[in-house]
């Protein structure tokens, strides 16, 4: 008796309100239901559901059981009107379109990275199309996956659109072996412009000119390799006209699917690299003119951006052009896809994170508008900013040797680099929650020098300000760091001392001002002793006497009166 092919499936809902998607099919029934718990667990998904796939041989269908379902329930939804039971595909050329090859690519993802080719290569090269079909079930396990959701959405029997869609790849699989008999073009960088140049004449040129550019990846040892390949052909594409739209446009749809694969750029932009190192390569890659340039005038760019290898700089050099736009936003959903995701830019660096994150966010702004979309890049870093405000990454950023007053600054650069109304809120609970303990009040009224604290102090307050938290977050940190101010002046004395120092009139008033509009000390009670006395002191006539002989210090002093009275 024939042996049940079985398989899992995990399916997600990102959202409450989302449809079920395909996360991941596995063979191991354990491995799905701890990847279902995973993300329902750590929140990336609202909803996870495992499903087991079971393979009749005799009738070649599958028999769907689900056993296990976690997350919110799914909400009733509204009743649509029935769509046409017409199938997307219902041609061998359908199935080139970008959206049939990007489904493609999907159903057959394991089968496509064993043998490392894209799906542009499965259908345009015969070869590959008979080792898929030597390969048993693949075939018939992507047209029953695919047959599913179609027969829902629908409304058909699953076998209508099974024999349906057997029906489609059995007619292109029958084109593609025809055309092979026929004989099919070839072409090498000396030839490509005058294969092109004849292709473009035939109605049916992009399919041919698309099966001799495969032809010619088939010798590719990697996706590098591929790309280098590819490039060549480009160099060489006809230099005007019909030919060369059409040439650019065909090595365009291989190269898109390269870079949109996980490894694809690896060899490229630098596989070794981290995962924040890669993002920024790769959008000095994909936007060269704009992040070269805000490379030499911003040097946190400059920090986190890697130089391109020689192979990436000719690949950026052709992104620039417009036959190659869509290969560029490939590039682009792909670095927001990972950075909206849950992975650490640099695991082992939670500072260096928050550094590389800050100057992707210079580029992909600055490259917006001709790379991606400013709103998705700033959905994209809200949800980055997300990952950085969770408690795992705050206490290995804040780590367990650092003072008070580091891990004030440190949150206080958190909360700079970050965006989104929660997660600034989230922060700010962080900052307050260490401003207002007992070991911050205690190790900042104690310890070294008590000017070099207030100086520090008043340096957090002015930060507190303008790190981007909301008036009434960042108000009673600041009210506290003026309290704590005034106990390390009141225990220091420091304000008394300045008045009956031996100094210079003038000198005294400077210290005091400054202290008094919240250079040198925390706004709130030692700023205030230090205005009156700073006030006092202005009134006296040896300060009076000191001013006439010093004409040079009379608009400085001025101007810390007027800061010290604003800031009253």
């Amino acid at each position: 008796m024939p042996v049940a092919n079985v398989h899992f499936e995990v399916f997600v809902r990102r959202y409450p309100d989302s449809s079920w998607a395909l996360k991941t099919a596995t063979d191991t029934r354990a491995v799905a239901l701890d990847e279902a718990k995973e993300l329902v667990d750590r929140g990336h998904v609202a909803a996870a559901r495992v499903m087991r796939e079971t393979l009749d041989p005799e009738t070649g269908e599958f028999q769907s059981l689900t056993i296990l379902t976690l997350g919110q329930p799914e909400k009733p939804r509204k009743v649509r009107a029935p769509e046409p039971t017409e199938p997307l595909c219902i041609s061998p050329q359908d199935l080139y379109t970008c959206h049939a090859r990007e489904r493609i690519g999907r159903l057959f993802e394991t089968w496509l990275e064993r043998h490392e080719v894209t799906p542009f290569e499965l259908l345009h090269r015969p070869d590959l199309v008979e080792q898929l079909e030597a390969s048993g079930v693949e075939i018939t396990q992507a047209i029953q996956k695919v047959a599913t959701p179609e027969a829902h959405s629908r409304g058909t029997t699953l076998a209508e659109m099974i024999a349906t869609f057997k029906s489609l790849s059995d007619r292109a699989i029958e084109r593609l072996m025809r055309d092979r008999k026929k004989g099919l073009p070839e072409a090498t960088p000396e030839t490509f412009a005058k294969v092109a140049g004849a292709m473009s004449k035939d109605p049916e040129g992009g399919y041919r000119l698309g099966c001799a550019v495969a032809g010619y990846l088939a010798a590719a040892q990697g996706w590098s390799e591929k790309v280098a390949l590819l490039l060549d052909l480009a160099d060489n594409a006809p230099p005007e006209g019909a030919g060369r739209a059409l040439a650019l446009s065909v090595i365009a749809e291989p190269l898109e699917e390269i870079v949109r694969h996980e490894k694809g750029l690896d060899n490229i932009v630098g596989g070794s690299l981290d995962l924040g190192a890669r993002l920024a390569a790769m959008s000095r890659l994909a936007a060269a003119s704009v992040v070269d340039q805000l490379v030499k005038v911003e040097p946190s760019v400059a920090k986190v951006t890697p130089e391109l290898s020689d192979r990436a700089k000719r690949l950026a050099k052709w992104l620039m052009a417009e036959d190659f736009t869509g290969v560029r936003a490939a590039i682009g959903q792909r670095i927001l896809r990972d950075l909206g995701g849950g992975r650490r830019l640099r695991p082992s660096d939670p500072e260096g994170e928050i550094d590389v994150t800050r100057g992707l966010a210079m580029s992909l702004t600055a490259a917006s508008g001709k790379l991606l979309p400013l709103d998705d890049v700033q959905a994209a870093f809200t949800a980055r900013s997300k990952t950085l405000v969770a408690r795992e990454f705050v206490e290995s950023y804040l780590g367990e040797d650092a003072t008070v007053m580091e891990e004030a600054e440190a949150l206080v650069w958190l909360i700079e680099n970050i965006i989104g109304g929660g997660n600034k809120r989230e922060a700010g609970r962080w900052l307050s929650s260490l401003i207002f303990s007992l070991r911050f009040e205690r190790e900042a009224s104690q310890g070294h020098f008590a000017p070099q604290r207030l100086a520090e102090l008043a340096k957090l307050q002015r930060g507190v300000a303008r790190c981007g938290l909301v008036e009434e977050v960042f108000k009673p940190i600041q009210v506290k760091l003026g309290e704590v101010g005034g106990v390390v002046e009141a225990e220091a004395k420091l304000i008394a001392a300045t008045v009956r120092a031996s100094k210079p009139a003038l000198e005294r008033l400077t210290m005091l001002l400054k202290m008094a509009c919240g250079e040198t000390a925390p706004l709130g009670a030692c700023a205030d002793r230090a205005r009156a006395e700073a006030l006092k002191l202005a009134r006296a006539d040896d300060t009076r006497a000191e001013l006439t002989t010093a004409p040079d210090q009379v608009d400085a002093i001025r101007d810390l009166l007027k800061h010290a009275a604003l800031a009253a």
